[in-house]
């Protein structure tokens, strides 16, 4: 073989080996960037599919955590709303066997509220303890203010006047500072109840072998007035009915027919002039129609201070000297006689269908009023009561119903 052709085969097998070479190169490249791809493709479908495991995951702690939740509150409602109110009512209801066991002395009070939780709520309870305990009424004694022990005769026999106990200045003094301490509704005894019972005891020998007092009436209906627990609940423990005469109580002269009115101070109508107009336009109305016998007193021994309206033609008031001991007593024979009952809704408006009397009871505000209505309306519905009627003062005065004919605004 020539010397020229040895270079050229050289040539030529450099040629197919660089070929083969940049072939397999590119074959091994493209191989590379498939399996890069697939690895790469791979690792993000991986993390696809933990992210969706993930989220999955996670969906279902949610779901978890949503149920642990609903379940929490179910119990937490459930505790609320049953166990622990069950359990309350029967804690009460042990202190209410434990008050009606034996056959001594029951004192049922002392009652330091207001007027219209004892007439429309105190009153009724103790009638059904009472009756549901099978007490006999002189084992009863009664301890309240203002001559009220004719509200409880079918009862209790006894009955002990707190004003025969203190002076009135001296028992409206400890009473506002009772009241000032937080214990307005007497959700328990206090040294002020303590000092009682030992004058009580002192004065009267009333030695209590047991005490019904308030606070187990006000710890019982406090869900119903909150608004957890039905108006039914409320009425298992009251017993209402008409509250019957009492003789030997100095009623004034009165008319032959008249209207007993009493408004004062309070939640349902704040003392602003604008209420002072209508409530005088509504007294004048009804003195065109006949004689009107306010019932203020002016004595401040547990009630905000009495509207009082001057110079009204046909309108007359109770004695201003009334014996504070006989100030509730007087009052209720008075609206007892009438032929209708006005007032601020509260207090003795509770009262007076329970006497027989028709009633109405303004109101210019009715936030605090809602339970009592609502037991109100049902009670005087289940006795031979006087009728009874609420009306808000605002709406009254926009449609003139208080207006007297003539007058303008």
């Amino acid at each position: 073989m020539k010397i020229g052709n040895l270079g050229i085969v050289a040539a030529n097998v450099g040629s197919v080996i660089r070929n083969r070479a940049a072939k397999l190169y590119r074959h091994y490249s493209s191989r590379a960037r498939r399996v890069a791809k697939r690895s790469a493709e791979q690792v993000k479908n991986t993390r696809t599919r933990v992210r969706q495991a993930a989220e999955r995951g996670g969906d279902e702690i949610e779901h978890m955590k949503g149920d642990a939740v609903r379940s929490a509150r179910y119990w937490t409602r459930l505790k609320q709303q049953l166990i622990e109110p069950v359990g309350h009512d029967l804690s009460i209801r042990r202190e209410l066997r434990a008050v009606a066991s034996g056959s001594g002395t029951i004192v049922v009070g002392p009652w330091l509220s207001e007027v219209g939780y004892e007439a429309l709520y105190w009153v009724p309870f103790v009638r059904w303890f009472a009756h549901q305990y099978r007490i006999d009424p002189e084992r009863m004694v009664v301890v309240s203010r203002g001559g009220t022990g004719g509200w409880y005769a079918d009862a209790a026999h006894r009955y002990l006047e707190l004003l025969d106990l203190f002076e009135p200045d001296d028992f409206a003094r400890r009473n506002a500072e009772r009241q000032a301490s937080g214990d307005q509704k007497q959700l328990a005894a206090t040294a002020f109840d303590e000092e009682i019972l030992r004058r009580a005891e002192a004065r009267h020998g009333v030695r209590p072998e047991t005490l019904l007092h308030p606070s187990l009436m006000f710890r019982l209906l406090k869900r119903f007035w909150l608004g957890n627990a039905t108006l039914e609940y409320a009425l298992q423990h009251l017993r209402f009915a008409l509250i019957a005469p009492v003789s030997g109580v100095p009623t004034p002269v009165l008319p032959e027919r008249f209207t007993a009115a009493k408004f004062y101070t309070g939640a349902a109508i704040r003392d602003t002039p604008e209420h002072r107009r209508t409530l005088r336009a509504l007294v004048e109305r009804l003195a065109c129609r006949g004689p009107v016998v306010l019932l203020g007193t002016g004595l401040r021994l547990d009630e905000p201070e009495d509207f009082l309206f001057a110079g009204i033609p046909n309108v007359t008031g109770l004695d201003r000297d009334l014996p504070p001991r006989m100030n509730l007593a007087v009052q209720t024979e008075v609206i007892r006689r009438s032929s209708l009952f006005v007032g601020t809704a509260g207090s003795l408006a509770w009262l007076a269908p329970m006497l027989g009397v028709d009633t109405v009871a303004l109101h210019a505000d009715d936030r605090f009023l809602g339970p009592h209505l609502y037991a109100a309306r049902y009670a005087y519905a289940s006795i031979p009561s006087g009728r009874f009627m609420s009306l808000d003062l605002n709406g009254a005065a926009h449609l003139d119903l208080v207006l007297p004919q003539g007058a303008v605004k």
